[in-house]
């Protein structure tokens, strides 16, 4: 029995924070328009992507603000290593694979090769990380507490 987290599970417990600090700032801002350019950059609208697709409006405050508590949740028991963290791992890496598929399907990518570059290269990181932590948590499964 290891009383340590490991570093795999240290680093994703902060970059589950972090994601759960990006969705309660898209919950409490102002979404970026379509088409506006950043630093010489068009970029895309923004806010919160929930079953493959982007909201924005009143309901995407509700829906960055629960992404948020459930992040901080998920990101709290993988730190503390708590026994709810580990079916809350299964569950976000199914979020993870069925938002990301949606999305592509819903959103007609740009026919750019950087486009569908960053699309594979996201897509392999969200769904490897979140699997990499689900995995590991399982191993370590008689940690937790």
């Amino acid at each position: 029995m290891r009383t340590g987290r490991g570093r795999l599970l240290t680093v994703m417990a902060v970059l589950i924070a972090l994601g759960g600090v990006i969705d309660l700032l898209k919950a409490i801002s102002k979404p970026l328009p379509s088409g506006q350019t950043m630093m010489g950059l068009n970029m895309p609208p923004t806010g919160i992507v929930a079953l493959g697709e982007r909201h924005t409006g009143s309901g995407s405050g509700f829906l960055g603000l629960l992404m948020a508590g459930i992040l901080f949740l998920y990101a709290m028991g993988i730190w503390q290593m708590k026994r709810y963290a580990l079916p809350m791992a299964w569950l976000y890496v199914a979020y993870v694979i069925l938002n990301v598929t949606l999305f592509i399907f819903r959103n007609h990518l740009p026919p750019a090769p950087g486009a569908i570059v960053f699309t594979v290269v996201y897509l392999a990181g969200a769904v490897g990380l979140t699997l990499g932590t689900a995995i590991a948590l399982t191993h370590r499964s008689a940690d937790l507490r």
